[in-house]
């Protein structure tokens, strides 16, 4: 998107990720499946997922079954290590995983990154899943400056 939008290559790299359809991403992805996230390629909410250091032997067997019976429907991915930050829950701070997920405008001429986005946190204790629909949670979150200073403040309401 970044090139398609901006003619410019991106800064950070994108997550590896391996298309089970392909034979050498198959046969990776099922002699590692205890380092992978295993993704159902046409859903979304986080449902059908295989977090594969949370998952017990016979989960991943069982993945691995459906891996070979559809490979076409699955990618996979290295399991990344979300941020943490300070969360209320219950009247106490906590710590969650959490990521962060700017906005961007598309008008006719410009393109804008807005001073801050969407933090998706997970409210289960040592969860990584953030999505609402498997039990996360969301807030805004700002970035404030006073006009005319250099100095940025991020704040959160979490």
């Amino acid at each position: 998107m970044i090139r398609y939008y901006l003619n410019e290559e991106a800064i950070l790299p994108n997550v590896p990720t391996y298309i089970c359809q392909r034979p050498e991403d198959r046969k990776y992805v099922l002699a590692h499946l205890e380092d992978l996230v295993v993704k159902p390629a046409g859903e979304s909410g986080g449902y059908g997922m295989l977090i594969g250091p949370h998952a017990t032997a016979e989960q991943r067997a069982e993945f691995a079954v459906k891996i070979r019976q559809d490979p076409r429907n699955f990618i996979a991915q290295p399991t990344l290590s979300l941020s943490r930050m300070p969360t209320l829950i219950d009247g106490e701070l906590q710590g969650r995983h959490v990521d962060l997920r700017p906005y961007i405008l598309h008008g006719t001429q410009d393109i804008w990154v807005l001073p801050g986005g969407l933090t998706r946190v997970a409210l289960r204790k040592g969860s990584l899943v953030v999505n609402s629909s498997q039990g996360g949670g969301s807030k805004d979150t700002w970035v404030a400056a006073e006009p005319g200073h250099g100095e940025v403040d991020t704040h959160q309401d979490i």
